[in-house]
């Protein structure tokens, strides 16, 4: 059987040299990113939307090739729409909405992630990792003004100060040193600037060993995940098998104990397994093989995230296991939340321990991500024999159980509450809001009609999120107080980006200032809203605090507390 190729040819880029002097590039750059996978490019894109230049440096020639990340969340999406890069995602990605196992030859579990009338964007998308940096680098190179992209250019040595580094680089074209302010660190599971630096990451390695193929077949079977328990197909392992764009197919099977991963991964030993359960799913078209490789399981992360003048994102921070799809979404949400604090630190619109609350924040992500990702990886590939008993008890138990199923759920990767950042604004009146997003967490998402210039169209509160602070107020008209109106205009002379929302419950359109219009009636209840409440929400679209009767100077205050602790 012959190998086929991706159906996706990756453009070539050559190695550049910028101007020198003595072998060191003449310009002191405010931010480097290393590594241009999907962490460094969303880091850049978010740098580029509050203005802020960064050089990212890529080893290889052009984005990657292979299998790897395949799923993207909503809260990845919602991510990918603010950086302007949400449509090829969306055009390419095959949404999903949940998935099903099996025990041998029966279901098990039919499970549904949320999905209702108030999402705009479903729950996941399935999309090879090519496509995901080829969109995200598309966005970039519209912003080429603010991100030089530096291809075939290797990191050999990092000098790191308490005033910035010093990176020496090694390309085709000659090698040469970069000074900078800062470091972001994107540059993988094996990261060069980790390594020197002299750090490694602290958890759990698991013995158990998958073989993931990736082939091409033709099929009409919905998009899904599916699940494998002790299947006929490869007795005594587990099976897992997403669809995705371009009739491609990624299959994960584990290896049993014993197995000899060199030989497990040869194609007269993957291609016999392969047939087989296709043979099982009914599926009977052709197929072609495309790619082989093996993965095993880890459970691991730095201890901080930050380290002088150094930020660690992505699997150069954590190593997360591939069961629930947290991988290359925690590495985006990583992303996401060290871009806008990067950029008011290097605008000098925020103190450095601004960016102590990102190794916060995100450390406690891992760790909720690593707690999820453990129980799924210990139930897929038993470490033991008493888990191995455990999982066999469950599966069976749950053919006649319906109480016993949850232990079988994916726990599929969602937004993470920053319950105990250091940012949130305390609650003015515990208890007081008996719905909506506590300070921590995400916008909860809920349609609504932006009403502008008195016409009105369709849109989602996740709309309103903009590179800036934002304070949605709540009003059955629309009329704002005065002194939030002269706060907008203070926060401006400082500098600071901020907006002011107007969220009413009625439609107005006698006024003639623009306003958000609740025509559904659902946004209000959602959020425990009645006139007169403020949420105010950070650059990414967590909530910093909520009132029910904000003063100015309460919304001030919070601000500058969190660029300043």
């Amino acid at each position: 059987m012959e190998f086929k190729s991706y159906p996706f040819t990756a453009k070539k880029y050559a190695a550049k040299v910028p101007k020198l002097n003595k072998g060191i590039e003449t310009k002191r750059h405010a931010v480097t990113i290393v590594g241009g996978g999907p962490v460094g490019l969303t880091v850049a894109l978010g740098l580029a939307n509050h203005g802020v230049p960064s050089v990212l440096i890529e080893a290889d020639d052009s984005v990657c090739s292979g299998s790897r990340a395949i799923c993207i969340s909503r809260r990845s999406l919602e991510i990918m729409e603010r950086l302007g890069a949400a449509d090829g995602f969306l055009k390419t990605g095959l949404p999903w909405t949940g998935g099903r196992s099996f025990y041998r030859d029966t279901e098990v579990l039919h499970f549904k992630m949320p999905q209702d009338d108030n999402q705009k964007l479903p729950p996941m998308v399935n999309l090879a990792q090519y496509h995901i940096e080829q969109f995200l680098l598309d966005a970039a190179q519209r912003k080429s003004d603010l991100i030089d992209i530096r291809w075939q250019t290797r990191v050999t040595a990092i000098d790191s100060r308490a005033d910035g580094a010093t990176l020496n680089l090694a390309t085709p074209e000659g090698d040469y040193s970069l000074d900078t302010d800062w470091v972001v660190a994107c540059d993988g599971g094996r990261s060069t600037i980790r390594e020197a630096l002299g750090l490694q990451l602290k958890g759990t390695s698991y013995e158990g060993r998958y073989v993931i193929v990736d082939i091409e077949l033709e099929s009409d079977r919905p998009t899904e995940r599916l699940a494998y328990f002790d299947p006929s197909s490869n007795p005594g392992s587990t099976v897992l098998v997403h669809k995705q764009p371009d009739n491609v197919w990624r299959i994960d099977y584990q290896l049993r104990d014993g197995e000899d991963a060199e030989q497990a991964v040869k194609p007269e030993n993957v291609f016999p397994r392969v047939q087989s359960l296709l043979d099982m799913m009914g599926e009977r078209g052709d197929w072609a093989p495309i790619w082989i490789t093996i993965y095993k399981a880890n459970a691991l992360s730095l201890e901080r995230y930050r380290q002088d003048r150094v930020l660690f994102g992505g699997d150069a921070a954590h190593l997360v296991p591939i069961f629930g799809v947290r991988g290359a979404n925690s590495g985006i949400d990583d992303a996401d939340n060290l871009a806008w604090k990067l950029a008011f630190v290097v605008r000098g619109l925020a103190s450095e321990g601004l960016l102590d609350s990102y190794s916060d924040e995100r450390v406690f992500a891992a760790h909720e991500n690593l707690s999820y990702g453990t129980k799924s990886t210990e139930f897929m590939a038993p470490p033991s024999f008493a888990f191995e008993l455990m999982r066999k008890a469950v599966l069976s138990l749950a053919i006649k159980h319906e109480r016993v199923r949850s232990l079988i759920n994916p726990r599929q990767t969602s937004a993470i509450t920053y319950i105990a950042s250091p940012l949130n604004a305390p609650e003015a009146e515990p208890g007081a809001f008996a719905a909506g997003p506590v300070p921590g967490a995400v916008l909860g998402e809920c349609p609504l009609m932006i009403v502008e210039g008195g016409n009105a169209r369709e849109a989602h509160l996740t709309d309103l999120v903009v590179p800036s602070f934002t304070a949605l107020h709540f009003s059955e008209n629309g009329q704002v107080p005065a002194e939030f109106v002269a706060l907008e205009e203070s926060l401006r002379r400082e500098g600071l980006p901020f907006k002011l929302i107007p969220v009413t419950s009625h439609l107005h359109p006698e006024t003639k200032s623009d306003h958000n219009w609740d025509h559904t009636g659902r946004l209000f209840a959602m959020y425990g809203a009645r006139p007169g409440t403020v949420y105010l929400v950070r650059p990414d679209g967590h909530v910093l605090g909520r009132w029910h009767a904000a003063a100015a100077e309460d919304i001030a205050a919070a601000i500058h507390r969190a660029l300043n602790t």
